[in-house]
């Protein structure tokens, strides 16, 4: 038996907005489109669009350092009730997320915290051009943070030749 069925949702597949149902089972999508089986609950989403779950590219949640604003844990709650499921945060936190000593100290602190999925940004400097291709396979690293134009503390990379040793 399924979990969750959610009927007559609206859904983007293949590039085009298609009524269909979604079940889902053991907290996963199990089958998307017209489904026969029986579930423990059932939803009618007529009239509304369905999606699984939104990613928030660019979040900054400033912790370590300005959590007078917002932390891990506050943020992740306030994009989980906004029906964002997977957030990528920002390195300009205070001591920035530029080396891996503040980014395994990052990964520490949202560990049993956060409500969402979450991976962080390293932030690139004109200091650390050189380790930055040792990050490829960095667990938790969504990608590196080049800020080219103004950021905090040591992660501006305005000059032309930074820049060019961080590409």
């Amino acid at each position: 038996m399924l979990d969750l069925i959610i009927r007559n949702g609206k859904c983007y597949i293949d590039g085009e907005l298609k009524e269909v149902d979604v079940s889902i089972k053991d907290k996963k999508i199990h089958q998307i489109g017209q489904i026969s089986e029986e579930a423990k609950e059932t939803i009618d989403a007529s009239g509304h669009t369905v999606l699984p779950g939104c990613i928030d590219t660019q979040t900054h949640f400033r912790e370590p350092g300005s959590t007078d604003t917002e932390d891990l844990h506050s943020g992740s709650r306030a994009a989980i009730a906004g029906g964002i499921t997977s957030v990528f945060e920002m390195p300009n936190t205070n001591p920035p997320t530029s080396n891996k000593k503040e980014f395994q100290r990052k990964l520490d602190l949202a560990k049993n915290r956060m409500y969402c999925n979450y991976a962080f940004y390293f932030g690139a400097t004109a200091d650390n051009a050189d380790d930055l291709a040792s990050l490829k396979d960095l667990e938790g690293c969504c990608g590196i943070k080049l800020f080219a134009g103004s950021s905090t503390g040591n992660l501006l990379v305005a000059e032309e030749d930074d820049i060019d040793k961080v590409f």
